[in-house]
């Protein structure tokens, strides 16, 4: 087991530089200034300009294994980093290139780097990287995008008929509440037998100077219009009432 950590020691990473021309359209100071705030960074100002370092990770020696350095010079900038020999050169590559515009992204107004040969790196680790992923990676990565958008479309959907679910769920709360009230309403309604609505109607009569409102009625006594004209007219038949033009 030893043997194989010091193997693992040995293993020095692969170390590669760029250069881009370019010059400062500040002073170094103000560039130092500038960029001292970024944290993941050690910044310091140099002979020829202004340093940046960055540490990723350690061996086991705790000496810098994966790191990149970036040096902001008066003549242009010196890019050196490290690549760990397990790793992918060119992702690498495109993804410490991608620091450096992160980087001269703050402070377009301190520094000019030379554009062209810029994005001619740029253009070369993009073309790199695309040129090494296989057919059948494309493939899958064009499924695996179709179906994550799919995966964000039922996701939105099932979010929707979850809040219409809860919303449908409160409805039928309420209607059954009122189907209750209905139900117990219809209880009541029933309650009053023929001869004791006939009472009820007689009793009405009398009291309303021989008359009755059918209407008025019916609210009274929350019993149905068609049932009391059913019963009027059944006391009409019997003789109990007689009706006067």
């Amino acid at each position: 087991m030893a043997e194989n950590v010091q193997d693992s020691v040995m293993i020095e990473p692969i170390l590669e530089e760029l250069t881009i021309s370019g010059k400062p359209t500040a002073g170094f100071d103000e560039i130092l200034s500038r960029l001292s705030t970024l944290e993941l960074f050690y910044v310091k100002k140099s002979e020829k300009g202004v340093v940046l370092l960055r540490v990723e990770s350690r061996d086991i020696q705790k000496r810098p294994f994966l790191f990149f350095i970036i040096e902001l010079g008066s003549t242009g900038i010196h890019l050196q980093y490290s690549i760990a020999r397990d790793a992918s050169l060119k992702m690498r590559r495109l993804y410490v290139i991608k620091m450096l515009v992160s980087i001269l992204a703050l402070i377009p107004d301190a520094y000019s780097p030379n554009n062209a040969e810029l994005f001619q790196h740029i253009d070369s680790a993009i073309d790199d990287l695309i040129g090494s992923i296989p057919p059948t990676y494309s493939i899958l990565y064009n499924s695996y995008d179709s179906l994550y958008n799919d995966y964000k479309e039922t996701r939105r959907l099932n979010i929707e008929l979850t809040a219409s679910n809860k919303n449908l769920a409160v409805q039928a709360m309420q209607l059954n509440e009122e189907n209750k009230e209905l139900k117990e309403r219809l209880q009541e309604l029933e309650t009053y037998s023929e001869e004791s609505l006939m009472v009820k109607v007689q009793d009405w009569i009398e009291s309303h100077g021989n008359t009755i409102d059918i209407e008025e009625f019916s609210k009274t006594l929350r019993v149905p219009t068609p049932r009391i004209e059913q019963i009027l007219n059944k006391m009409v038949s019997m003789g109990y009432i007689e009706v006067r033009g």
